[in-house]
This record gives C-alpha cells, structure tokens and sequence, in this order.
C-alpha cells in the first residue's frame, strides 16, 4: 500500500513538474513575440501579489494615525509621506489596491461572464429574443458607465459588493455585444450543424460547441475591462461615492487629497501613480493577449 502511494505520489509530483515546464515555456514563447504585454504581465503580477500579501507588505497601521506626522512628506520611516490624519501612505496604498483590485477583478467576471452568455444565447438563438436583447443592449450602451454608475450607487448605497454590482452592470453590455459575433459566427459552423443534425439539444449544443470557441475573446474581455472597472471604482471614489471611510481605496484617497484647502503633492502623485500603472497594465496586457489568441494574426507571430 505504501509503494502505491508513493508511486502515484510521484506520478502527481511529475505531472505538476511537467505542466509548470510547459508553462512557463509558453510564457517564455509569449515574451519573446509580446515582449511589453509580457512585462505589464509581470507587473500585474506583482500587483495582485503586494494586493493578497498586504498585511506583510505595509511597513505600519493603515488604519492607526499618528497626530504627530500629519501631512509629513516623503522620508525614510514613510517612504509616500502621511495623510491628514497621520497614517502611512505606503501602508494605505497596499491596502487600497487589495480593495480596488478586487472590486475590479469580481465586478468585470461578473459583469462580463454574464454578459457573455447572455451574448451567446442571443447569438444562438437570434429570432426575436436577440432583436429584444440588442435593443435593451444599445439603450445600456448609450448611458456612459460612469454616469450609470453613479445612478446604480444612489439606488443601491454604499458599500463593497453594491459597487461591484454598479461596475459589473456597465460591463454587461460589452460582454454581450462581442460574444455575440462570436457565437453568430460559430453556429454557422459544420460541427455545430452535424450536433444539430443528430438531435443534439439546443443547450448541449452551446455548452460543449459553441461556449470553448467564445473563451480567448472572452479573457481578452476580461484583461481590457479590469482597467476600465478599476478607473470607474477610483472616479466614484473620488466623488465621495465609493468605499466608505476609513477603508482605503486608491480613488478614496484621491478624493480626501483634493477635499483639502491645502493640496500636498504626495497625496496625489503616488494614489495616481498606482491608478495609471494598475490601468495600462492591464489595457496592454489585454491587447498582447488579443494578438496571440486571434488566429487571424497567428500567422504573424511566427
């Protein structure tokens, strides 16, 4: 029983050696041919990591002031200065990306994975349900998202998982739209027509045939519009519509920097700095990305 367990022990142990090689071989393949969507991948990478590593990443208290640092600028015990009320802004930066990150990453899988198979079915089915659907889509698509935002903030109020859903109903309709094509496109193919010829059911036939053909547009969805969902969540921030005190955000922190009679550059620079970062990061990754899962320019990567 023993050398059973330790021969599939090793098998396991091999199979995880083998599928990280080949991995990072991809990644290797894919930073030579996208050598820039390669770094900001890298610096997403980091971020999401100083994001779920912030308890040991913020050198002090977030939360704690400290009256006797107010508004001091950037030194060697606190490397972005402190705030207003004398707390850290290292420490509040970290913490703030832990929030403004998830908020990005939650609210654009839930805004687009739903989009997208609304956008699927509707491709799928067409007839009067994608005529509905497209009309219903442009009305959406004709309020900026910022502004519908804002809207959905009023209605519902503030806090972490109301504004997930404010940014996730802006995102619906740009999920739909694209994957829409996608799947107007793929059930014109002969292996959707030979399921359907062989009485396949209708759901069966979008879950195994046409859904895995919607999967690189849909992560190139993804990877665009975490920066867009990451700027809207730093606008109502900014606004005063955001997270409530004293939870920080990167938007958050922006709008107390500005509130005040007397700006302090370091308030502004690093909140923003992160912001930029964060969104071009995730806006050229998505593009590099995009070039390597079209097929219709895999013919020039090589």
């Amino acid at each position: 029983m023993q050398s059973i367990l330790k021969t599939n022990g090793f098998d396991v142990l091999r199979h995880v050696q083998k599928l990280a090689m080949g991995n990072a071989q991809k990644f290797r393949v894919f930073a030579r041919r996208r050598t820039v969507a390669a770094i900001w991948l890298i610096v997403i990478g980091l971020l999401v990591l100083m994001s779920v590593a912030a308890p040991l990443a913020a050198p002090h208290d977030p939360y704690k002031p400290d009256f006797k640092k107010v508004t001091v600028g950037p030194n060697t015990d606190n490397l972005f200065g402190t705030d207003f009320l004398g707390r850290d802004q290292v420490s509040r930066i970290v913490y703030g990306g832990r929030t403004s990150l998830f908020i990005g990453f939650v609210s654009v899988f839930l805004g687009i994975g739903i989009g997208s198979l609304w956008g699927m079915v509707s491709g799928y089915l067409g007839g009067k349900f994608d005529l509905v659907s497209q009309r219903i889509l442009e009305i959406l698509m004709a309020i900026p998202g910022l502004i519908l935002a804002m809207l959905l903030m009023f209605i519902l109020g503030a806090s972490v998982w109301t504004l997930i859903v404010a940014i996730a109903f802006t995102r619906l309709a740009f999920g739909a739209r694209v994957i829409r094509a996608v799947s107007l496109s793929v059930r014109e193919m002969a292996y959707v027509e030979a399921a359907r010829s062989i009485g396949a059911p209708t759901w069966r036939v979008m879950a195994f045939h046409v859904a895995p053909q919607t999967f690189a547009p849909f992560l190139v969805l993804v990877t665009t519009n975490i920066g867009i969902a990451i700027l809207i969540e730093a606008s109502l921030g900014f606004i005063g519509l955001g997270i409530a005190p004293p939870t920080p955000t990167w938007g958050s922190m922006l709008g107390e920097a500005a509130s005040n009679l007397e700006p302090f550059w370091w308030l502004v620079f690093f909140p923003g700095l992160f912001i930029t970062i964060a969104v071009l990061a995730f806006n050229l990754a998505g593009d590099g990305l995009q070039d390597v899962l079209d097929p219709r320019s895999r013919g020039t990567l090589g």
